[in-house]
């Protein structure tokens, strides 16, 4: 098998793959986590013949596009046979029970894959977690159906470039499934307790957790022998990366009912010695945040424009592009209807499938349209053009710098300019100042809402 082609770093971590039968690849975007995951799997197959089969469950776009267009570019993996487990039922079944070395399944669908096998055990010898960090919640769907199946695969890796975007306190979870507890701990009670102490709590209810003194050392040395971790910067020419901040500046009266709304939306969630919780903060803050976006939605779902600021905005910034494709982030499917009517002229597209990434990575797209969600992982999209605009932000760390990175990576042969249009005066500035200081927690999120509970009630 020819891997010659192959960089030393990927032939060091396939390497770390083939040691580990249990292991974690924390490798930054762009550093090629999927061909090296592949190339292990083939020669697991094929030289050591140490399985006879691996499944891969990865995000929807990834897992029906990228692992499949990986096989094809790389002449030492062509042998491998793939069988894609999506669509309805019926496609999912035939595609389960086909004749493979590696069956793919989308997070989405895994659980109804393990439920398919009785829930305990599955037929397959390896296990590929992409995006590891999806599987953070240990209350999740996902991560039940993922634990209850894990003691029945030989091998398993978990592949991420963000592990713990929001904390350490995020390991948890993504370890247990590499090792089954053996680092961390079985449960995710005894990991706080050795770990971590309460940080902000309301008598027994604990909202959020702070490092204990040396934790943050303790922890990277009891995963160190399985886990291998590296920064894009550190093997890659990287491009030029120009962040640019454009300001949308609302009128004195559309200013005055912002405010207006702010307190109105302060006052229904909060009275006075209501507690804030991870779940009112975040209401809150997705209510302000579709306002300065533009548009919010009624308690019956209907949209109410209220500005259109970052509209005008955006247009000027696809103007001014001059015919050079753009990659536009949005939040709320408001700003996506928006967004196609004030861009008609533009041929607006929204990333769907993969002939819309076919077609953009072709030049064919001027406009593309998605959400972090859904387009901030594992999708190879810098050969289509090398701008993007956030016109909606986000309070995820990890979905940002993922979203950044389908075009900020290797292969991209422009400077990556990435716009940020920022309504002023509005939550945008809170979720700015968090995002430029990578200090995206539950913690800087309550304390931005506490802010506006002081402004509003307690005065």
């Amino acid at each position: 098998m020819n891997i010659t082609h192959l960089h030393n770093y990927q032939v060091a971590a396939y390497k770390h793959i083939l040691k580990n039968p249990y292991c974690g690849l924390f490798l930054d975007m762009g550093l090629g986590k999927t061909v090296t995951t592949l190339t292990a799997i083939n020669i697991l197959l094929n030289e050591e013949v140490e399985i006879l089969s691996a499944l891969v469950v990865a995000p929807k776009r990834v897992a029906e596009n990228v692992w499949s267009d990986e096989i094809r570019q790389w002449s030492h993996l062509k042998g491998l046979r793939i069988s894609i487990i999506a669509g309805d039922a019926k496609q999912r079944t035939s595609a389960m029970k086909a004749k493979a070395d590696i069956y793919i399944v989308s997070r989405d669908n895994f659980a109804w894959l393990c439920g398919q096998y009785g829930g305990h055990a599955l037929p397959y010898d390896m296990l590929v977690i992409d995006e590891l960090s999806s599987f953070k919640s240990h209350q999740s769907q996902r991560f039940k159906a993922a634990r209850t199946v894990r003691p029945s695969f030989k091998r398993v890796v978990g592949l991420t470039g963000t592990p713990a975007p929001n904390g350490l306190i995020d390991l948890w979870a993504q370890m247990f499934l590499i090792d089954r507890g053996q680092r961390l701990g079985k449960t995710i009670t005894g990991y706080r307790q050795n770990f971590f102490r309460p940080d902000k709590q309301n008598g027994a209810i604990v909202y959020s957790y702070k490092l204990l003194d040396d934790s943050d050392k303790a922890i990277h040395e009891r995963i160190a022998d399985v886990c291998i971790s590296m920064k894009a910067e550190d093997y890659l020419d990287m491009p030029e990366r120009i962040d640019n901040f454009v300001d949308a500046v609302l009128s004195p009266a559309e200013r005055k009912a912002y405010k207006e709304f702010e307190k109105e939306s302060v006052l229904e969630l909060f009275a006075e010695g209501v507690e804030i919780t991870a779940a009112n903060a975040a209401a809150l803050t997705n209510k302000l945040l579709q306002y300065a976006n533009g548009a919010v939605y009624d308690e019956d779902r209907n949209v109410h424009e209220v500005h259109s600021e970052k509209l005008d905005a955006l247009e000027e910034l696809v103007e001014a592009a001059n015919g050079r494709p753009v990659l536009v982030a949005w939040s709320y499917r408001h700003d996506l209807a928006r967004i196609k009517k004030r861009l008609k002229a533009y041929n607006p597209r929204e990333l769907k499938d993969g002939k819309d990434i076919d077609d953009w990575n072709k030049g064919k797209i001027q406009v593309l349209l998605a959400h972090p969600a859904s387009a901030g992982h594992g999708l190879n999209l810098q050969k289509g053009g090398s701008t993007i605009i956030w016109f909606g932000l986000t309070w995820s760390l990890e979905l940002y710098q993922q979203f950044n990175g389908r075009l900020y990576r290797q292969g991209q042969k422009e400077s990556v300019v990435i716009h940020h249009i920022i309504t002023k005066g509005t939550a945008d500035e809170d979720v700015l100042a968090a995002l430029r200081s990578k200090d995206i927690k539950q913690a800087r999120l309550m304390e931005a809402v506490k802010a506006r509970i002081q402004q509003y009630i307690h005065k």
